[in-house]
């Protein structure tokens, strides 16, 4: 997956979700592609996706990199 691919899926699931959990949706987002995002620095994929308040989500993006390897996704959460 391409750096636009992967900033289409964080804006889907950041705009998409439910109000109030937008936070916890930049946190799956780094669960379900941390193996994609690879080296991509997340402050680069935060800007890039344009998200309100995109200075501090670049943190919320390492918080679920870091998650990946601690927790497995509910299916109804995945692609």
């Amino acid at each position: 997956m391409d750096i636009e691919q992967l900033v289409g899926k964080l804006r889907e699931m950041y705009y998409g979700a439910d109000r109030g959990e937008e936070v916890a949706m930049i946190h799956l987002f780094g669960i379900k592609y941390a193996q994609e995002l690879g080296r991509i620095p997340s402050t680069l994929i935060a800007r890039e996706a344009q998200l309100r308040e995109s200075t501090s989500y670049h943190t919320e993006i390492s918080k679920g990199r870091k998650l990946a390897k601690f927790v497995d996704v509910k299916p109804e959460y995945m692609d």
